[in-house]
C-alpha cells in the first residue's frame, strides 16, 4: 500500500484518488470516493476493476504465472497432491508432516452423506444433467447441517470446509451413477482422494475395484490444476452470494450454476465436441483453414485462453500427464485422441498459432485425459466443480473472515428519464 494519487478530471471538477500496490500485480486506483462526487465508472465484466483484496491466488497472464500462496502451479503438481493443496489455500501455509496428516484424515472422516440424501436423488429424472443434480445436492446439505452454519464462528467455517472436500466427490461420484442407474458406492476411508473417487465413479458391489495408479494420479492433478483461479466468474459469484451473509452452501451451490455456462466450465466438453466434429485425421488441413479464416465461425476450442496470453502453465504438467495415461491405456490410435495429438502439434509449430500464442490449454489436455479414463463429458463440469470446491471456499472464508460489504454493482442507465402516466 502506498499513499500515492491519482487525480481524475470530470468537468471542471478534479477528484482525488489513492492508489495501491499489492505484493506483486497492476497498482490499483481505489474509486469508491466516486460516488460523493456523483459519478461511477463503467466496466462491464470487472475486466478493469479489483472487486476485492485477497492473498489465495496470483495470475499473471502475460508471463504464464499462476501461484498458490505464492506456491507456482507445476511445482504443487509435481510435488503436493490435492489435499495438500486444500489445506494451504485454506490456511495460507504449507501443512507440517503431523498436520498434514490429521488433515488427510479429517477429510476421510468426513466423506459420507447423510443416508437421506439418497432419496434426494430420487426426485431427478434419471437422464436429468449430473451439474443440475450436483447444484441442487449441494444446495440442500444446508438443510442438513441447518444448526451449524454461523459464518461468524471460525469453528463452524472450518468444520464446512472439512465437509464439502470431504463429501463433493461422493456427491459427483453419485450424480454419475444416478444416471446410468447403477447402486450408489459408498466412501472407503484406505483409499487416497483420487483413488475413492474413482472407486465411487467405477465400482460396483458385485466386485472389488482397484484404482489404477497412474489413472489416480492423474485425477489428482486435474484436481490440483483447477483448485482455484483467482477472481473468475464462479469464484466472483460466491463472493457476491457470501456478501449477503448466506450460508456456506448456498454459496458454493451459486458457484456450481455459474461454473456450469458454457463460457466458463464447459470448455473441456467443447474440446471432445470439436475433435468429433472434424471426425477424422484426413479432415485436420480443411478445420485448420477454417480456424484461421476470420469470417468462418468455426474455433478450435482448447486453445489460448483469456487470461494467458503465454502459454497456460496448467497445460504445462497436463501435457505430460496427458500422454502417461494415453500410454497406460494403450489408447495412443484412439482416432479422436490421435486428432487431439495432431493438434497440438500443429499448434506448437504453425507460426499462424505461434504468432497469436494460442497454445493448447489446460481444458485441451483435461478434456482427452477425462476421456481417456471413461469419464462421460456430461461429468466434465463436475469434476471440475468438485476441485474448484476449496478455491470458492478459501475465498468466501477469506471475504467473510474480514471486513467487507454486500455485493451492489452500479449501472448506466440507458432506459426512458422520468415520465407521468398517461391520465384517462
Amino acid at each position: 500500500m502506498t499513499d500515492r494519487k491519482a487525480t481524475l478530471s470530470v468537468g471542471d471538477k478534479s477528484i482525488e484518488l489513492p492508489v495501491y500496490s499489492g505484493t506483486v500485480g497492476p497498482d490499483v486506483i481505489d474509486v469508491r470516493g466516486l460516488v460523493q462526487e456523483g459519478v461511477f465508472t463503467y466496466d462491464p465484466g470487472f475486466v478493469s476493476t479489483a472487486a476485492c483484496e485477497s492473498a489465495i491466488t496470483y495470475i499473471d497472464g502475460a508471463k504464464g504465472v499462476l501461484l498458490h500462496r505464492g506456491y507456482p502451479i507445476d511445482q504443487l503438481a509435481e510435488q503436493s497432491d490435492f489435499l495438500e493443496v486444500c489445506y494451504l489455500l485454506l490456511n495460507g501455509e504449507l501443512p507440517s508432516e503431523d498436520e498434514n496428516k490429521r488433515f488427510h484424515d479429517t477429510i476421510k472422516n468426513h466423506t459420507m452423506l447423510h443416508d437421506q440424501m439418497r432419496n434426494f436423488f430420487n426426485g431427478f429424472r434419471r437422464d436429468a444433467h449430473p451439474m443440475a443434480i450436483m447444484c441442487g445436492v449441494v444446495g440442500a446439505l444446508s438443510a442438513f447441517y441447518h444448526d451449524q452454519m454461523d459464518v461468524t464462528d471460525p469453528k463452524q467455517r472450518e468444520v464446512t470446509a472439512h465437509r464439502l472436500i470431504a463429501k463433493m466427490p461422493t456427491i459427483a461420484a453419485w450424480c454419475y451413477k444416478y444416471s446410468v442407474g447403477q447402486p450408489f458406492m459408498y466412501p472407503r476411508n484406505d483409499l487416497s482422494y483420487a483413488e475413492n473417487f474413482l472407486h465411487m465413479m467405477f465400482g460396483t458391489p458385485c466386485e472389488e475395484y482397484k484404482p489404477n495408479p497412474v489413472l489416480a494420479n492423474a485425477m489428482d492433478k486435474i484436481f490440483i490444476l483447477h483448485a482455484d483461479h483467482e477472481q473468475n466468474a464462479s469464484t466472483s459469484t460466491v463472493r457476491l452470494a457470501g456478501s449477503t451473509g448466506a450460508n456456506p452452501y448456498a454459496c458454493i451451490a451459486s458457484g456450481i450454476a455459474a461454473l456450469w455456462g458454457p463460457a466458463h466450465g464447459g470448455a473441456n466438453e467443447a474440446v471432445l465436441d470439436m475433435l468429433a466434429e472434424i471426425g477424422d485425421e484426413s479432415n485436420i488441413e480443411t478445420f485448420i483453414a477454417k480456424a484461421k479464416d476470420k469470417d468462418d465461425p468455426f474455433r478450435l476450442m482448447g486453445f489460448g485462453h483469456r487470461v494467458y496470453k503465454n502459454f497456460d502453465p496448467r497445460a504445462k504438467v497436463m501435457a505430460q500427464t496427458a500422454h502417461e495415461v494415453l500410454s497406460e491405456l494403450g489408447l495412443e490410435n484412439d482416432p479422436l485422441l490421435k486428432i487431439a495429438q495432431r493438434l497440438e502439434k500443429i499448434a506448437l509449430e504453425d507460426e499462424y498459432f505461434v504468432k497469436r500464442q494460442l497454445y493448447p490449454n489446460v481444458d485441451f489436455y483435461s478434456g482427452i485425459i477425462l476421456k481417456a479414463i471413461g469419464i462421460p463429458t456430461s461429468m466434465f463440469t463436475v469434476i471440475f466443480a468438485m476441485s474448484r470446491t476449496i478455491g470458492w471456499f478459501s475465498h468466501w472464508n477469506e471475504m467473510v473472515s474480514g471486513n467487507y460489504r454486500i455485493g451492489r454493482p452500479r449501472q448506466l442507465y440507458t432506459g426512458s428519464p422520468k415520465r407521468d402516466y398517461p391520465k384517462k
